[in-house]
């Protein structure tokens, strides 16, 4: 039976790159010389780091821009509150979210199974394995979901006949 998995995969590679880049622009540009702003990573954390508020929020933009640059979906981020660190500096810690928590994971399958399309959909760990009888249904799944599902970037893969 023809069958795919909607997972939620992010490169972490590129991610790494992205940060490396965002860093040196950070180190170069005019309106950061003599602050404190800086990027740390931590497996699937990173952290800013500023003197204000406001810096956190530019050093993010770069952080974005260079994101989506590399083809990487925004989405995936999960930003944590802005912090003051002693003194004037702040902080804010930002997570890269990868694979379907189970909450979304049964909102994807009940979506299937209320749209009384002829499929199973199945939790499989962090993603959902959808099998259906003709490869056209599954299309009509996968049309679906990226209509339905916004808020989180979904990615459909290991389409087999």
């Amino acid at each position: 039976m023809p069958s795919f998995d909607i997972v939620s995969e992010v490169n972490l590679v590129e991610v790494r790159n992205a940060i490396d880049q965002t860093s040196k622009e950070v180190a170069t540009r005019y309106d950061f010389k003599g602050s404190s702003a800086r990027l740390e990573l931590a497996e699937k954390v990173v952290t800013l780091f500023a003197d204000s508020e406001f810096q956190i929020e530019q050093v993010k933009d770069i952080l974005l821009n260079k994101l989506a640059k590399r083809g990487l979906d925004v989405r995936c981020l999960d930003y944590g509150k802005l912090e003051s660190v002693g003194g004037n500096k702040a902080k804010q810690v930002i997570t890269v979210k990868e694979g379907i928590e189970t909450e979304l994971a049964k909102k994807i399958t009940r979506m299937i199974k209320d749209s009384k399309v002829k499929v199973q959909a199945s939790i499989q760990g962090d993603a959902v394995r959808v099998t259906g009888a003709k490869r056209d249904i599954l299309q009509e799944v996968i049309a679906m979901m990226k209509k339905e599902v916004t808020d989180f970037p979904l990615q459909f893969n290991n389409f087999r006949d």
